[in-house]
């Protein structure tokens, strides 16, 4: 790492600006503000955004993330940026190229993702609105750019390490150039699964790739208990002795969900044991979260980021086509009024 970084209290805030378009509005105290403002004075200090290339409906690409990134700025917080190196969602389940990227061979492949990189970063820094960290790739636990990165199933070869460990580099190098300070975060979605979480960290280290940041998602639904998640925290941090970032995590506040959308965690068997699907159980969930990652061995818990706290239900379908299943995983209810796990940023930044 290049300087110390504080604790980061990070949100998501990828959806803001579709929500905002299509007509959601954000209430503290009962009176409209600016949703990264009510964030600010809850605690957050730090801001996510995802980047898609050429996104189907423009939301995510890089006209947008300039904006939203010179908002970030102004509100004085830190800002990451998710590069998913695809033209929609990169996660272990879906990691494909740009629709202009895949005809192009591994080299020219390569050199895409250096300048890609370079551009957008370059772009930002001009904007004023550059980066303080990247992520090169989102979840890229079955590496990314398929097929020529992937690295799970039948492609987990040595040859697929290297051709994946390749364009990591690329995306870094491209990153560094634009932002020589600038710090870089590899992330997976393993939270809770150790041996995973360590096969894919020691793949990096064996093919040399240079990084700042493990970045890890934590959804209990999916990733195990908050226990299987301290203990696998606790063990990278020394074996690998690098910051490590909750970078995504939520935990529902009802099991209800907006008149006619769905909601991707709604019965009880989903929860976590003694957090309640209620606004008080999320704020408890979130307060033993930011317990666990402050009690990381030698001061390496870096912070966390909450998945999408502001996507509130403004439509039913957005610019791709999905619905919002997330709408009961927000800090701000269906309506837009802040929740009581916001506050916990302050009662815990102050502590």
């Amino acid at each position: 790492m290049h300087k110390t970084r504080a604790f980061e209290y990070g949100m998501d805030v990828s959806f803001i600006d579709e929500v905002e378009s299509e007509g959601g509005r954000y209430f503290e105290n009962g009176n409209e503000a600016d949703v990264l403002a009510i964030m600010k004075r809850s605690g957050a200090n730090a801001a996510r955004l995802r980047i898609w290339n050429e996104p189907a409906g423009s939301y995510c690409n890089l006209e947008r993330t300039l904006e939203l990134g010179r908002r970030i700025k102004e509100q004085g917080m830190s800002f990451l940026l998710d590069f998913h190196y695809s033209d929609r969602w990169a996660d272990p389940a879906n990691q494909w190229k740009p629709k202009a990227w895949e005809s192009l061979s591994f080299e020219d492949l390569a050199d895409a993702v250096r300048s890609y990189t370079y551009s957008v970063l370059n772009a930002l820094r001009a904007y004023g609105a550059a980066p303080d960290m990247v992520q090169i790739g989102n979840e890229v636990t079955p590496g990314m750019l398929w097929n020529d990165g992937k690295v799970d199933g039948e492609y987990d070869t040595d040859g697929q390490w290297e051709k994946f460990a390749a364009l990591l580099k690329a995306g870094i190098d491209g990153a560094k150039a634009a932002l020589p300070d600038v710090a870089i975060m590899i992330h997976i979605d393993r939270g809770g699964d150790n041996a995973a979480s360590v096969k894919f960290y020691d793949r990096l280290a064996m093919h040399g790739v240079a990084y700042d940041v493990i970045g890890l998602s934590y959804y209990s639904w999916w990733h195990g208990t908050l226990s299987d998640l301290e203990s696998n925290l606790a063990d990278l941090a020394v074996r690998y002795g690098k910051p490590i970032n909750v970078v995504e995590t939520a935990y529902p506040w009802t099991l209800g969900k907006p008149e006619g959308m769905p909601v991707i965690v709604e019965k009880e068997e989903q929860l976590h044991g003694g957090f309640p699907a209620s606004p008080e159980g999320q704020a408890a969930y979130l307060r033993e979260l930011i317990r666990i990652v402050k009690s990381v061995p030698n001061g390496l818990g870096a912070g966390f980021y909450w998945w999408e706290p502001a996507w509130i239900p403004s439509k039913m379908e957005w610019s791709v086509g999905h619905p919002n299943n997330w709408s009961n995983l927000t800090l701000f209810d269906f309506q837009g009024n802040k929740m009581p796990g916001l506050d916990i940023l302050g009662e815990e930044s102050s502590s």
